[in-house]
């Protein structure tokens, strides 16, 4: 059998954690920052947990973690 493909976007975006959960950037920052309040700007600093919703699409494309 050949070996299944990793989804290139995802290697790029998405990390899992040494407990497999999926982490990843923080949404809502690419434009429109002036509408946003400080405190949510402040907040989506750095990487975040997914959400098993979220996690579990992404894993798909991850076959090898």
């Amino acid at each position: 059998m050949p070996k299944m493909k990793t989804k290139s976007g995802a290697k790029k975006r998405f990390r899992l954690t040494a407990t497999g959960l999926v982490r990843g950037q923080q949404a809502g920052k690419r434009h429109g920052m002036i509408k946003r309040t400080t405190k949510f700007i402040r907040n989506a600093r750095g990487t975040t947990i997914l959400s098993e919703p979220d996690a579990k699409i992404v894993k798909k494309f991850l076959p090898y973690g």
